[in-house]
């Protein structure tokens, strides 16, 4: 009894064929997978959407009152970073009080 040992070349041939196969799951797994990404995000996705115009107009002038007067955006921009630090300490304190 003599078992035949595959050749180098079959071997590659079925080596590329579980290959194929796993990268033709991987597609497959993709596709399923963006497909629920899209369902998941839709609700978002729309909502940019229609708050998209409105924000680059808002942009748009903000940018050319700052043209005209570049202190202004200094001191808008520094009242802003005030305003998020002081929200921020005032969720930790309330977050400390509430233990």
């Amino acid at each position: 009894m003599t078992t035949k040992t595959p050749s180098a070349r079959e071997l590659r041939r079925q080596r590329k064929a579980a290959l194929e196969t796993q990268i033709e799951q991987q597609r497959i797994d993709i596709m399923v997978e963006s497909s629920r990404w899209l369902g998941a995000t839709q609700q978002i996705d729309r909502t940019f959407r229609r708050i998209k115009l409105p924000t680059y107009t808002l942009g748009g002038l903000a940018l050319l009152a700052s043209a005209r007067h570049p202190h202004a955006l200094v001191r808008f921009a520094q009242r802003g970073v005030a305003g998020v630090l002081l929200l921020r300490r005032a969720q930790r304190l309330l977050r400390m009080l509430r233990r």
